[in-house]
């Protein structure tokens, strides 16, 4: 079987500097706001190219502690509106609802499942206060009509990275394109630790003081309280994971655009509709000793996508997706109901938004993992060829 993502072969790809950090934090005796949440704060920041990151315990807390301190700054109140993809997972609509906040679905571009910039300005009012922007499956979703309507309407932009660590827009890399931005490095992750954790990136400094003491009770000072406050914090053993993995972030990101290039260039069953984007070009390169041959590898030049998920579609996909685990090949549905129409959201569900509909019906995701062998690209795309 052709695994969607062997996670403990990639961990194994970093041993032994992964038990070698871990024991380290063991031995430390320090478990939580230490050494390793500093430095991984700090490396983590220069990587994105912001002033601030801030350590929390999952990327749905890192978008939720975002609006909770602009609430809190007074320059968003309950109520006010926030533009938010329909196309996305449901984690970046519930940061919004859960801060009483309203969120506003724009349907996504076809070709690039991201928001589509030229349907935003119908749905601004005067309640609007802030967009988010999904770089969803690892592509950027930046724009320069997004752009144009942050500043002529004085918008936050807020940014769900959490599936685009290392991606960039022009020569900026997402993460550090809007006002403050939510990390994930959930397990799947490009940047993945060994269970939950998260970030906001920012260059606000009042608001990166904010967020990080909302995350810690509401306090700066042990046992005095400023804020109705959580408990979110990144803890230091994933703080060390993370350290461990960030160095190879960019390789490992490479790799993943020439297995994308490879479906792009192979995968020529008619019924299949694939992933566009402006940017993917490259060599195959065989990673059975996938360090020996990542200390060699050349980066390209600024991805604009990443490769988090590799979506395809299809009329059939659960029919495909049937044959492809008949012959070996894992996949995944990235995502079989869109927000609009879950049960936590019966407020939405009348709503109609066909294009993601269409897209969850249709996308079915395959195996990019950057520890694939080149061999068993090839088998994918020859199962998916011969469907």
């Amino acid at each position: 079987m052709i695994k969607f993502l062997d996670l403990k072969a990639i961990n194994d790809s970093f041993e032994p500097e992964l038990s070698c950090a871990i024991q380290r934090v063991v031995d430390s005796g320090w478990y939580l706001l230490g050494n390793e949440v500093k430095l991984f704060e700090q490396e983590y920041a220069q990587f994105i190219g912001t002033k601030h990151c801030i350590g929390v315990a999952n990327g749905l807390d890192a978008l939720r502690l975002i609006f909770k301190a602009y609430l809190e700054l007074g320059l968003m109140n309950e109520g006010d509106e926030i533009i938010v993809p329909a196309n996305t997972f449901i984690a970046s609509i519930l940061a919004i609802t859960d801060n009483r906040l309203e969120p506003v679905l724009i349907e996504p571009d076809i070709n690039t499942y991201d928001i589509d910039p030229f349907k935003i300005e119908e749905k601004i009012t005067s309640r609007t206060k802030g967009m988010m922007i999904v770089h969803l499956y690892g592509q950027n979703a930046m724009h320069p009509e997004i752009k144009r309507l942050t500043k002529k309407y004085n918008l936050k932009l807020i940014e769900d990275n959490a599936q685009a660590q290392g991606c960039y827009f022009g020569d900026k890399r997402t993460g550090s394109l809007g006002d403050a931005a939510g990390n994930s490095f959930y397990p799947g992750k490009n940047l993945g630790g060994l269970g939950d954790a998260g970030a906001v990136t920012t260059d606000d400094d009042e608001l990166a003081d904010v967020i990080r003491t909302i995350a810690n009770y509401g306090s700066k000072v042990k046992y005095q309280n400023l804020y109705k406050g959580l408990n979110s914090r990144l803890d230091e053993i994933q703080a060390a994971i993370l350290r461990v993995k960030l160095p190879r972030l960019d390789y490992d990101n490479q790799r993943r655009h020439m297995i994308a290039q490879y479906y792009l260039d192979h995968i020529t069953n008619p019924g299949i509709i694939l992933p566009q984007t402006r940017n993917v070009k490259g060599e195959m390169l065989n990673m059975a000793q996938p360090n020996q041959v990542l200390s060699s590898l050349p980066l390209a030049l600024r991805l604009d996508h990443v490769w988090h998920l590799f979506v395809i579609r299809h009329k059939r996909r659960d029919d495909l997706q049937k044959y492809l685990t008949e012959n070996d090949v894992q996949t995944l549905i990235h995502y079989p109901t869109p927000p609009h129409r879950q049960a936590a959201y019966k407020e939405l569900n009348t709503l109609n938004f066909p294009i993601t509909e269409q897209i969850h019906r249709e996308v079915l995701s395959l195996p990019i993992s950057p520890l694939l062998t080149d061999l068993e690209i090839e088998e994918v795309v020859g199962s998916i060829n011969d469907f």
